[in-house]
């Protein structure tokens, strides 16, 4: 299997991103390592901080012994020359915050998935002419599971997942569920400050089993 189609194949299946960056790369390790332990196969590290480019060459090699099946993608991708940066350190999806089609070509040359961030139908028709098989809705807390509803039919076939302000909660994802997404994108709602501050390892344990437990429920209503 190619590695877009094995990307997209595991989010999907996940049906959860989860999303995070700190500075402290041992940190973000046990962050990691704590999400695989939970079931977590596939995670966005975002590109949001000075050290994110060495955090991530660092995480990639310690993860191919801990987590070997673990897929690492790098958010928060803006240019074709950080994409290229990160394509180099092993990413093995990018994901973006904006359509810039220079970054969805970098992707395209290297096999990869490219899941950029989209508000409006006229960004989303753009990505898609751009290959983008999977697009982040984005912010989601408002835009909301109508927005979905509402512009899934002008576009069919595509894969949506929003990110920003999804809770952990079951309502609220059921809600997104079924307004269409193909899976949820989750950060500080399921890795906390006050998680990452505290390492709070056995909290976000708990969190991440209680997001792929609703999951897996509300899929099984759905069928």
């Amino acid at each position: 299997m190619k590695k877009k189609e094995k990307a997209l194949q595991i989010i999907i299946s996940q049906g959860l991103l989860p999303l995070f960056f700190h500075s402290d790369p041992q940190l973000s390790l046990g962050i990691i390592q704590t999400l695989y332990k939970a079931g977590i196969r596939t995670l966005e590290y975002t590109n949001r901080g000075k050290e994110a480019l060495e955090n991530f060459t660092f995480l990639k090699k310690e993860l191919s012994s801990s987590c070997p099946d673990m897929q690492l993608g790098i958010g928060t991708i803006k240019t074709a020359e950080e994409a290229a940066l990160f394509i180099a350190a092993g990413a093995d999806y990018i994901v973006a915050p904006v359509v810039n089609p220079e970054v969805g070509e970098a992707a395209q040359r290297a096999g990869l998935l490219w899941i950029p961030g989209c508000m409006t139908p006229t960004e989303i028709n753009l990505a898609r002419q751009h290959n983008a098989v999977l697009i982040k809705i984005f912010p989601a807390d408002l835009l909301g599971p109508g927005y979905i509803s509402q512009i899934r039919d002008l576009f069919p076939g595509q894969l949506f997942i929003p990110t920003g302000g999804v809770e952990l909660d079951a309502k609220n994802i059921e809600t997104w569920f079924k307004s269409g997404v193909s899976a949820i994108g989750m950060g500080s709602r399921l890795i906390s400050h006050e998680i990452l501050n505290s390492k709070a390892y056995d909290l976000l344990f708990s969190r991440a089993e209680l997001a792929l437990g609703i999951i897996k429920m509300v899929r099984k209503v759905e069928a």
